[in-house]
């Protein structure tokens, strides 16, 4: 282990030199053939062909030098980027509880691998909890801001009996998060964040809070509805909560449905003529098809649409209740034997 840590700083000092060495050495070898070859003081034109060759081949060799040391800084920040997305937005299982789930992001800046956008499913044992949020602003500006909101989900929902708490310790860590970044930079941060938390119970019962966030699609067959038209909470930051924070009742996710929650980067996505993106067109024509499956059909469309990257970041996450359904309550898992005289049952 002390000779593998040794050998690591040698391996960057040893790149280091190379970076600096290289280019000067091939500067001393044209100023020097430039100084002290004869060939280079003659003005004939075999002797200038020859002195035009050499700078030629030192200044290619300088230029692949610096390609490849370009290329390379490269490959390590996609790197990081890739390290950074890994825990940040952290992939997420196909199964959770019973759900199939797929979840995809997709950046606004060029070159970045993360946004703005946050998302995460876990399994708790108040359910299945579920956040989906956009930090004002996009590309990786909004890391630090998306950051601070995620990981405080991912403790808070194992903590919390209800989703009012939840959203409460979000905005405390969103709170905490801006107030030490304006001390830090010296500027006032007015981000913010939109923030839907969704709880699935076990027996597909929904409960919301909404601040600021689209609502999610409902796909049942090939019907595709918002799963509500409540107007939400004001987004998180600017505005204190409410006081009363009971979640909202939203109906049951039957077994085969899916619900499709995404970022406003998606309907706010226009073509060449500034028509928006229709997301609930593409979510029928991706009817009865896996999770997985809808994101691709849903990003091919979106990007068919606008005809290059969206203008803003975009983030799909995609549920589908894959559980069995629950037998009615009294049920003890045995047919029971038909009666010989069988009465009709029709009441008025």
């Amino acid at each position: 282990m002390m000779r593998f840590k040794a050998a690591v700083p040698r391996r960057g000092l040893l790149r280091r030199v190379l970076s600096v060495g290289l280019p000067t050495m091939w500067g001393a070898v044209a100023i020097t053939y430039k100084l002290t070859c004869p060939l280079a003081q003659e003005n004939g034109l075999g002797a200038r062909v020859a002195t035009s060759a050499v700078f030629f081949a030192v200044g290619t060799g300088l230029i692949i030098h610096v390609r490849r040391a370009l290329l390379r800084e490269l490959r390590q920040a996609r790197q990081i980027a890739g390290a950074a997305q890994s825990v940040l937005l952290r992939p997420l299982p196909p199964r959770i509880d019973g759900l199939t789930v797929a979840a995809a992001q997709l950046s606004a800046d060029r070159g970045a691998t993360i946004g703005g956008d946050l998302y995460e499913v876990v399994a708790t044992e108040h359910g299945v909890r579920v956040v989906m949020g956009d930090v004002r602003g996009h590309g990786l500006a909004a890391i630090g801001t998306a950051a601070a909101v995620l990981g405080s989900f991912r403790e808070a929902v194992h903590d919390e009996p209800d989703l009012g708490g939840v959203l409460r310790r979000l905005d405390r860590a969103l709170a905490r998060h801006l107030r030490d970044r304006a001390e830090r930079d010296g500027t006032a941060a007015e981000d913010f964040v939109t923030v839907l938390l969704l709880e699935i119970g076990r027996d597909g019962e929904l409960r919301a809070l909404n601040c600021g966030h689209p609502w999610p699609y409902l796909l049942s067959g090939s019907v595709v509805e918002p799963l509500s038209c409540t107007d939400p909470m004001p987004p998180l930051g600017p505005f204190p909560l409410p006081a009363d924070l009971s979640g909202l009742q939203c109906g049951h996710l039957l077994p085969g449905e899916t619900l499709i929650l995404h970022t406003d980067g998606a309907e706010d996505a226009r073509d060449a003529l500034g028509r928006f993106f229709s997301l609930p067109g593409a979510l029928q024509g991706a009817a009865g098809a896996a999770p997985q499956a809808v994101l691709g059909q849903v990003f091919t469309a979106l990007l068919s649409h606008t005809g290059s990257t969206p203008k803003d970041d975009v983030a799909l996450l995609v549920l589908r209740n894959d559980r069995q359904p629950q037998p009615p309550k009294g049920a003890r898992g045995t047919a029971r034997p038909a009666t010989k005289h069988p009465q009709p049952t029709t009441h008025l």
